[in-house]
């Protein structure tokens, strides 16, 4: 997608309650579903410019229902990170874990994984979204509805 599409090729419009399906990238099952098939989606308002990840069917910074969907990035730098020495019981076997928050090249923030030791990472460091599934361990933590969910995961670039 290039410009200001809300997905399906179209101009951005009102968001309304019927376009808020599963398959939907305003919905957390529609954002998934594009991760898995490799789309990283956000949304940005007609109206005010803010750009957010996932999208959503309102902006929370004004309000505003008109919403483009668009593809986004998948490099940027790490603003801020931290050592997560005791994570949920999911992620255990993979401690400690490097938690970032990763402004991509459009601007938009992030948080996730890095896959590198805390030590190896600072303010600046330039990484890239991957995405993998969870694996059999993570599953037996997760709901029902987000075992089949990828998990996204930057790598340092």
């Amino acid at each position: 997608m290039t410009g200001r599409e809300r997905g399906d090729g179209e101009s951005p419009r009102r968001v309304k309650p019927e376009d808020l399906t599963a398959e939907s990238p305003f919905t957390l099952p529609g954002f998934f579903a594009a991760l898995s098939d490799g789309r990283l989606l956000g949304g940005r308002c007609d109206e005010c410019e803010q750009a957010f990840v996932p999208p959503r069917p309102a902006c929370y910074a004004c309000g505003s229902r008109e919403i483009a969907v668009e593809e986004q990035p998948r490099e940027g730098t790490i603003l801020t990170n931290t050592e997560v020495a005791r994570p949920a019981p999911a992620f255990a076997a993979d401690a400690p874990l490097t938690i970032a928050i990763v402004e991509l090249d459009s601007g938009v923030r992030l948080t996730g994984r890095v896959a590198a030791d805390y030590e190896e990472v600072e303010i600046g460091t330039p990484v890239e979204l991957t995405v993998r599934e969870l694996t059999d361990q993570e599953k037996e933590f997760a709901l029902d509805h987000e075992e089949e969910w990828p998990l996204h995961v930057f790598e340092p670039a």
